[in-house]
């Protein structure tokens, strides 16, 4: 069961997640909490200890800290600071914290000059009939829960709950 929660529940709610973003502009609340939620139930069946677990939930909150930051100043959504704070728990504060926080930056780099070059030729796509999302082609924000997403799939193998599943 362990295993399962582990293997299944972090890469299912990313997913639900980018989904989400990328045909909505919005990220559902209950990804958060459900992602939160299984971490405090795989937490301890996966072996960590109490001074782990705080750590992780500290990464929690060094995320949402910096993220409540970027959302006062209106550089970043409050859905994606939810999402960035949870899949931060999973993670925990080691060097695979930093590997993810890296390529959530590189991933929303791309993703955001993607969608830059996509606006600049909204015609063309338009022409083409090619069914995008007319928010992507005409919104000023960016759905950055692709690039939380996407993020997440490459730094997830790394993180200590999977590491300590693959024993």
């Amino acid at each position: 069961m362990t295993q399962a929660l582990i293997f299944v529940i972090f890469p299912f709610c990313l997913a639900v997640a980018a989904f989400s973003d990328f045909f909505t502009m919005t990220i559902p609340n209950r990804v958060s909490v459900i992602l939160l939620g299984a971490f405090l139930v795989a937490a301890p069946l996966a072996g960590l200890g109490l001074t782990e677990i705080a750590m992780h939930l500290g990464a929690g909150l060094l995320m949402f800290s910096i993220g409540f930051v970027l959302f006062a100043l209106n550089t970043m959504g409050g859905g994606d600071v939810k999402l960035l704070s949870a899949s931060a728990v999973w993670f925990g504060i080691n060097p695979s914290l930093m590997e993810y926080m890296i390529y959530v930056s590189a991933f929303g780099g791309l993703l955001t000059l993607g969608i830059l070059i996509l606006r600049a030729k909204t015609s063309m796509v338009h022409a083409s009939g090619l069914p995008v999302p007319v928010h992507l082609l005409s919104g000023r924000k960016v759905p950055y829960g692709i690039a939380i997403g996407a993020a997440a799939f490459v730094a997830y193998p790394s993180s200590p709950l999977m590491l300590a599943a693959l024993g």
